[in-house]
C-alpha cells in the first residue's frame, strides 16, 4: 500500500506559488515556461499580468510571442499557451466517447468550411466546440477575436489526457479527479477514467484532513517548499492556486470572494508573503490596490514596485487600506 503523506494547507499553497513560478520569476523572455499550464486571458490582458507575475523584465508584447498561441482551453475563457502544446490543451480535452467526439469532429469541419483557410473575426457559431478539436487556433485582441484554421495537432490522443492530467496535478497538486475533471473540462466520468490512467504516476496524500494526490515524483518539492515572496499582484484566475472549492483547497467552479474587499472591480489579489492580504483591479494604467491592514514601510514598497513594474502603458498604483 502507497503511503499517504500529510500536507498543510500552506505548503500546498508555497508548492503551488513555486510550481507556477509566482515565488521566483523565470529569466527575462522565459514566455513558453511561464505558459506551461496555460494563461487564462480574461480582460483586460490577464495573460500578460500572469506573465508578468511569473517573468522578470516581462514586456508589453509578451503575449503575442511567435511561439504561443490561443484558443479555448482547457476552461470556456481564451488561453495563452505554447504552439507546442496545443494538442494537449485541445485533443486531451476530447471527450473519451467516440460518438461525442465525431459531433466534435462534425462542427470543426463546418467552423473550417467557412473560414476556408482564411483568417476570420469573430461571430462564428460553436467556435468554443470546434477548437477542441485543435484544428483552430485564435488571435483575441481584448477588443476583437479572429480564428484561423491549423494543421491538427500530432499527438497520440490518449498521451494527450495524460498530459493534461499531469500538467494539473502539477501545477494545482494536492489535487482530486473531481478538480481535475472541471478544470479540463471533461465529464466526471472521463475525469476519473483519466486519472486512473495515472494512478502509477500518483503519491496520496492527507490535504489538512482531506484525501487528495500528488505527482510522486514531486514529494520533494512539496516537502521542501522555499520562502513566500514578500509581494505579487496576482490576476483572478491565479488565485486558483489558493482553491476555491468547498473546502477551500482545490480549484473549483466559480471566483468567489476572497476578502470582503473583492468585488467586481477589483477581482484580483493582493499577496503579501504568500498569502491574500486585499484585493486590486485596473482601468488603463490605474492600479487601484485595496489593503485589509496596515503595510510595513517596507512591505508597502515592495507592492508599489510590483505596480509599477506592471508592462502596461502609464501604470500609476493607488494603495488604500479598508476601514471596515
Amino acid at each position: 500500500m502507497s503511503k499517504t503523506l500529510a500536507v498543510t494547507y500552506e505548503q500546498a499553497v508555497q508548492y503551488r506559488m513555486e510550481v507556477n513560478h509566482l515565488s521566483e520569476r523565470l529569466p527575462a523572455g522565459a514566455y513558453l515556461e511561464a505558459a506551461y499550464f496555460g494563461l487564462q486571458d480574461t480582460a483586460p490582458r490577464d495573460a500578460l499580468i500572469g506573465m508578468h507575475a511569473r517573468v522578470a523584465d516581462c514586456e508589453p508584447s509578451a503575449w503575442e510571442h511567435p511561439d504561443l498561441t490561443q484558443t479555448y482551453s482547457p476552461r470556456g475563457a481564451v488561453y495563452v499557451l505554447p504552439k507546442q502544446d496545443l494538442g494537449v490543451f485541445t485533443v486531451g480535452r476530447l471527450p473519451l466517447g467516440e460518438e461525442q467526439r465525431s459531433a466534435i469532429e462534425k462542427i470543426a469541419d463546418e467552423v473550417c468550411q467557412t473560414l476556408a483557410g482564411k483568417e476570420r473575426r469573430g461571430g462564428l457559431p460553436d467556435l468554443r466546440t470546434a477548437c477542441a478539436s485543435g484544428r483552430i487556433t485564435l488571435r483575441w485582441t481584448t477588443s476583437a477575436l479572429y480564428a484561423r484554421e491549423v494543421p491538427r495537432p500530432e499527438i497520440d490522443f490518449a498521451d494527450a489526457h495524460r498530459e493534461l492530467c499531469r500538467r494539473h496535478l502539477q501545477a494545482f497538486g494536492p489535487t482530486t479527479p473531481e478538480a481535475f475533471a472541471w478544470w479540463s473540462g471533461l465529464s466526471p466520468r472521463d475525469g476519473r477514467e483519466v486519472w486512473r490512467w495515472l494512478v502509477p504516476e500518483l503519491l496520496p496524500v492527507d490535504l489538512a484532513g482531506h484525501p487528495a494526490w500528488i505527482l510522486a515524483k514531486h514529494e520533494q518539492a512539496i516537502r521542501s517548499t522555499g520562502p513566500a515572496p514578500a509581494a505579487r499582484l496576482l490576476v483572478a484566475p491565479d488565485l486558483r492556486i489558493f482553491g476555491q472549492d468547498k473546502h477551500g483547497l482545490f480549484v473549483g467552479p466559480g471566483m468567489k470572494r476572497r476578502t470582503h474587499l473583492h468585488d467586481s472591480f477589483h477581482p484580483n489579489g493582493v499577496i503579501l508573503n504568500g498569502k491574500i492580504a486585499g484585493a486590486w483591479g485596473r482601468r488603463g494604467g490605474r492600479i487601484d490596490v485595496r489593503l485589509a491592514a496596515p503595510l510595513s514601510t517596507e512591505a508597502s514598497a515592495a507592492l508599489t514596485a510590483e505596480a509599477l513594474s506592471m508592462p502596461i502603458p502609464g501604470v500609476t498604483p493607488t494603495l488604500e487600506q479598508s476601514t471596515s
